[in-house]
Order: C-alpha cells, then structure tokens, then sequence
C-alpha cells in the first residue's frame, strides 16, 4: 500500500532557478549568438569537475572566450537575462589552473579556486550553481557514453544546444537518457533502520537499499522487489519522499520509507557484503567512533537516514544549504 506525504525531502540536486527554455535550444541564430554576448555566463568542465570559489561555495562564472566556439557549448538556460552555458576541454587540461578571467567580480585570490565534482560540492552550491552543475555533469556524461547512433552504429552530431544527438546516417534522433530508480529507508517494527554495504565498499561503509526500475515495473513494485531480492524481506505501507538527478552517469532517484513486515534478513550475496537493523543510538556511535561511515550529504540515501534519525547526523552538517 502507498501513502501520501506532504511534505518532502529537501535535495541538494533537485534545487534549481534557471529556466531551461527549451525553446531557444530549435533556434541556431539565438544559439549562435550566446557566446557573442558580453552577458553570458560559462561554465568550464574538465573531465568530471568545474572551478569552484570558496566561502561561500560557488561555481566559477566566466565570460565567454573566442576559443569556446571551437568546442561543444550546452546551453543550460537563462536566469534575470543571464544565459548560462558549458563548455568541455581535454581531460589532459591541468585541473590546478583555473579559468583566468572570472566574471561577476568572482575573481579568485591565488589558489582559492579548486575543481571538484558535483558529488563533493553539490550540497554546498546555492539553488541556482547547484542545478547549473547538476544539468551539466549530466549532459557530459551522457555525451560521453552516447557517441555513436545505437541503430547503425556512425558518429552522431551533436545539436541544439547539446540536448539532441542527431545521426547523419539514418536521421535518427537521440535524447539525453535518464534511468529511474528507487531507493528506500525501511524500517521494522521496533523503528530500526535497515542499512546494507555492498560489495565494492569496505566494511562499514553503510546505506539504505536501492535499485534500478525494471521494464513494465512501477515504482513500488521496484521497492518491494529489491527489498525482497536483496534481503529477503516483504515490505509495505511505503510513502513518496522526493526525487533527484544522479548523473553519474544517467539515473533519477526516486525516494520511499517503508516498513518491514519482518526482521530476518536472508543477504543477496551477489549484491550485498552485509546489512542489518541499526538503532538510532548504534548508528550514532559507530559514526563517532569511526567505524560507520555514511553516503555523501548531496546523496538522498543520506537525506533519507538524516530524515529517519530525525536530525543532522554526527560528524556531518545539514544536507541542503539552509
């Protein structure tokens, strides 16, 4: 059974304010022009970061450069007039230098700047960086696994501005590809927590369960199938929680609580390294005393045991910048 709930986790990576205006992707002249303007606002990726100033945490805005014109430019969207954009350069770039002429007074002090992924700085970026570095760090990915048309197999072109692949072969089109999947906090009668490590992790490295959304499959089915494959345990009365982007490299998270209809746990060893049923107390210790570690605060696996524990966890800071 699936219940309703109100209110809804705050997420580092669903936060965004600027419209995408889908409109001026089709528009080659608009397009065209976003890089003449003195008024447009880049972001530089190399391979999976972007320069980043401190205190607070922002992403580093330049104006556009003649040699930007040379690469790919994904156009992100406008905010207040602003155009937004990224570009990409070689992953042999040195990540130690930053791009040289910062714009809107963000210029750094010497060695301020540092290039870090979404992963590390997402929680930290205001609504408006947060989204920009989401929607990037995801079109690099997918046009980094989706060079080639899956149909004949010849290079594809990218175009409107980074949000089509286009085959010049066959004409066939291609659109930036996300996978759903779902990830639950359940808990059992006695309101403990189930936390698992999975098999490429260390011992003690925790986190709730999760899964990819199968063919012909609802999300709640998905929740009760992964569960049961994973632990062996039936599930019921789950709640909606949110929802977020996890370009790494292409899946939306789609977040449920749930309750256990029981506590034994029979462990998918081809998945799972361990899992059990954590206390509030339990887990609070073994994060003091560093033998628990948790997922990232940008993750919603953390917003979802952040939300169970009922407040900040020890050793890590609000999830979201409040």
């Amino acid at each position: 059974m699936t219940t309703a709930d109100e209110t809804y986790l705050d997420l580092a990576l669903s936060r965004s304010r600027v419209d995408r205006l889908a409109r001026v992707r089709t528009d080659d002249a608009e397009l065209a022009a976003l890089l003449q303007r003195g008024s447009t606002r880049v972001i530089e990726l190399r391979a999976d970061t972007a320069a980043v100033l401190p205190d607070p945490t922002r992403l580093l805005l330049r104006a556009p450069r003649p040699e930007d014109a040379q690469g790919e430019v994904w156009f992100l969207g406008r905010e207040d007039g602003v155009d937004y954009v990224a570009v990409t350069v070689g992953a042999g770039a040195d990540a130690r230098q930053a791009p040289g002429d910062a714009a809107d007074g963000r210029a750094p002090a010497t060695g301020a700047t540092t290039w870090v992924g979404l992963r590390e700085v997402g929680a930290d970026l205001d609504d408006r960086d947060a989204g920009l570095l989401t929607a990037a760090t995801a079109l690099r990915a997918w046009h980094d696994r989706h060079g080639h048309c899956p149909r004949c197999g010849a290079a594809t072109q990218v175009v409107q501005g980074g949000w089509l692949r286009r085959c010049p072969q066959d004409g066939s089109e291609h659109h930036p590809r996300t996978d759903p999947a779902v990830i639950m906090a359940i808990t059992d009668p006695a309101d403990r927590l189930l936390l698992a490590t999975g098999l490429p992790w260390s011992q003690g490295r925790l986190s709730v369960l999760a899964g990819f959304v199968e063919a012909g499959e609802s999300l709640e089915a998905a929740v009760v199938r992964e569960v049961e494959e994973e632990v062996g345990v039936r599930v019921g009365h789950l709640v909606y929680r949110g929802n977020q982007p996890w370009p790494f490299p292409g899946s939306l998270m789609l977040a449920y609580r749930g309750q256990a209809e029981g506590t034994d746990l029979r462990i998918q060893e081809s998945e799972l390294r361990s899992a059990g049923w954590y206390t509030r107390q339990e887990l609070a210790q073994g994060l003091r005393e560093g033998r628990l570690t948790l997922p990232s605060r940008v993750s919603i696996a953390h917003r979802l045991i952040e939300e169970w524990f009922g407040g900040p966890l020890p050793g890590h800071g609000p999830a979201v910048p409040r």
